[in-house]
Order: C-alpha cells, then sequence, then structure tokens
C-alpha cells in the first residue's frame, strides 16, 4: 500500500505555476503579517525592556551572516539556483532581526521623545527603517543588493539598538553612549563597504571618510535630535514654594501669574536603577530664554524614580505670557518639557 508523506509537497507541486504568478502579492501579505507581528513586539518592548539582551545576538548574526553571504556566493561549487535560494534564506532571518530589534525600540525612544520638539524627528526614521524591514519585496530587491544602501541602513539600525541598550543595561551615560553607537555604526558601515567589489578603492576611501564626519556631526551635533532613552519625565509640577522634604509644590500653579512671582518647577524622572546622569532646566518665557540652570547630577531609583527641582523669579510677566521649562542632559538631549499659560489654563 502507497502512503503519501508528504501531501504538501505534492499540493505545492501541483499548484507550482499559481504561486509562481502571483508571488509578489503572497510576499506583501507576509509583509502585513510581519507589520502586526511587530506591533505585538512593540507591546513587550513596552512592558519589558530587559529582553533588549536578546538583541545582541541578533545584532552579531545580521552582522556576520551579511559579511559572509558575498564570499558564500562567490564560491564556483554553490549553482545559480541555490545561490539565489541562499540569499533569501539569509534575507529572511536578517529582516525578522531587524523587526524585532526596531519594533522592540519604538516604545522606548517613544516614551523619551518630546513630541513638539527636534528629537521627533529620529522617532520617525526609526519607525520607516521598522516598516522597511517588514517589506519583503523592498528589502530583498533593492535594500539587500544595493551595497551602499545596506551598509547606511545596517549601520543606522545599529547606532539605534547599542545608544538604547548601554544606557538601560551598563548605565552608561547618554552622552558617551551616542558616541560609543557613533564608533559601532561607523565600524559597521566601513566592514559593510570595504568588502563592495564592485567600487574602487578611491570610491571607498571617499564613502568611508564620509561616513566617519557625519557619524561625528550626528554625535557631537546632532544630539538635540536623539532622544535620551531610557530617561523620561512622568510629571512636571509648578507653585510658589516647595516642601524640600516632600518635594512637592508649596501653593501649586495651575495659570502663570502677571507680575513678579518666585516660580518652583518639579520634575519627576523615571530612570533604570543605578543609571546616573547630569540635568538642567532651561526657562524661556515667551520662546526667550531668561534662566539656564547648573547642571546637576541624578541617579535612577527604579520605579521611585528621582525628582529635580530649580527657581527662578519672573519680573514682569505680562498678560498671554506663556512659560516654558525644558529639561535637557549635559549632552543636550531633550528629556521633556512643560509650559505654564497665563490666565486660567493648565501647564
Amino acid at each position: 500500500m502507497y502512503i503519501d508523506i508528504n501531501p504538501l509537497s505534492r499540493f505545492f507541486k501541483k499548484h507550482k505555476h499559481f504561486f509562481l504568478k502571483h508571488k509578489d502579492k503572497f510576499w506583501w501579505l507576509h509583509s502585513i503579517y510581519a507589520l502586526f507581528f511587530g506591533i505585538g513586539v512593540m507591546w513587550l518592548g513596552k512592558k519589558n525592556f530587559h529582553y533588549i539582551r536578546v538583541a545582541i545576538v541578533q545584532i552579531v548574526f545580521i552582522w556576520l551572516s551579511s559579511l559572509g553571504v558575498p564570499a558564500l556566493l562567490s564560491h564556483p561549487g554553490i549553482g545559480l539556483k541555490w545561490k539565489h535560494r541562499l540569499r533569501l534564506l539569509i534575507n529572511y532571518f536578517n529582516r525578522n532581526f531587524y523587526q524585532q530589534i526596531l519594533f522592540f525600540v519604538i516604545p522606548i525612544y517613544y516614551m523619551s521623545t518630546t513630541l513638539d520638539s527636534l528629537n521627533v524627528l529620529f522617532i520617525l526614521f526609526v519607525a520607516v527603517s521598522a516598516v522597511l524591514s517588514t517589506m519583503d519585496i523592498v528589502y530583498d530587491r533593492y535594500i539587500s543588493v544595493k551595497g551602499t544602501i545596506m551598509s547606511l541602513f545596517f549601520a543606522f539600525n545599529l547606532f539605534v539598538c547599542i545608544n538604547v541598550m548601554l544606557p538601560f543595561l551598563w548605565n552608561v551615560r547618554n552622552i558617551y553612549a551616542i558616541r560609543i553607537s557613533g564608533v559601532f555604526a561607523f565600524l559597521g558601515f566601513t566592514t559593510f563597504c570595504l568588502q563592495l567589489t564592485s567600487l574602487k578603492s578611491l570610491k571607498k576611501t571617499l564613502l568611508i571618510t564620509a561616513s566617519a564626519l557625519l557619524i561625528f556631526l550626528v554625535s557631537e551635533v546632532g544630539r538635540p535630535f536623539i532622544p535620551p532613552a531610557p530617561l523620561r519625565i512622568e510629571k512636571t509640577q509648578f507653585g510658589k514654594g516647595l516642601d524640600k522634604k516632600n518635594l512637592q509644590p508649596v501653593f501649586p500653579l495651575p495659570y502663570l501669574p502677571a507680575g513678579d512671582c518666585k516660580i518652583y518647577v518639579i520634575n519627576s524622572i523615571k530612570a533604570p536603577s543605578g543609571h546616573r546622569e547630569t540635568v538642567r532646566h532651561l526657562w524661556y518665557l515667551d520662546g526667550k530664554n531668561v534662566y539656564t540652570s547648573r547642571s546637576f547630577p541624578i541617579t535612577g531609583f527604579g520605579r521611585s524614580g528621582f525628582r529635580f527641582w530649580t527657581y527662578f523669579t519672573l519680573k514682569n510677566a505680562s498678560p498671554g505670557s506663556v512659560l516654558r521649562v525644558d529639561l535637557e542632559t549635559e549632552a543636550g538631549q531633550l528629556i521633556g518639557r512643560a509650559r505654564l499659560r497665563s490666565g486660567r489654563g493648565g501647564p
């Protein structure tokens, strides 16, 4: 008696022409599935940051596999058909790892993003990169086969991951995390660029030099564009006085009073336990900087967080004025901001 032990294989062989004809549509359906899967990973990233450790293995796999694939594909013993299959297989694993890493860190960065500031652009770039990693056809046919694009894609995502991993797992201060991430991004871009046989040595040198300059500018000048993950403000309070024992405002201010007034601002800052950072307040009245406080060191205490306060005496605040107080790290990264408006509006 003959028993068909592989009915699934027979089914695909029978309908091979149909699948080949509509393969792009099936890939797009898979991309939609990957996008919804990424949304689930975002939920996980919001609930438990500690899974970011897994990203170390995924990054190493992407790095080594991407560098090793060209050598395998150039081996004379591998036929053209198997070369294509091998590239698709490696791309499949790399896409999935990119998806898991990027969608996982999006909520971490988002919670540290101030939506009316420059650092919202960074989270948008991360989101675009995450969505691109779910688009099978775009990744396989454009990103993975274009050496320069692949180098930039990997370098950016490497920076994104390491920048959030260092402060959270090893309590590295944000200013150093950005610089270390920049070094890794440069190494990633360089290793990818050096293996591009289609480029002449001079062009490779120019690309590597340009990447070094770009990464330096991002690390030193572009820090205001990068959210200071995982730092974030949980609550801001204004008051005419301060209870220094409990760090609570005395005579809370729901709106900005006219005339002269001494105002205290208290931020409740969330930071991983043991994480150290140096922060300061920048006070603005109607968009003009009126006071910048000294920088003070803070240390994260897990769930209890940290409270940071300063005060300033406003003089001749006119009706209709708006007071804005920004909380920044010493690297110039905006942790958050709060406003106190004239009249009977809230802060």
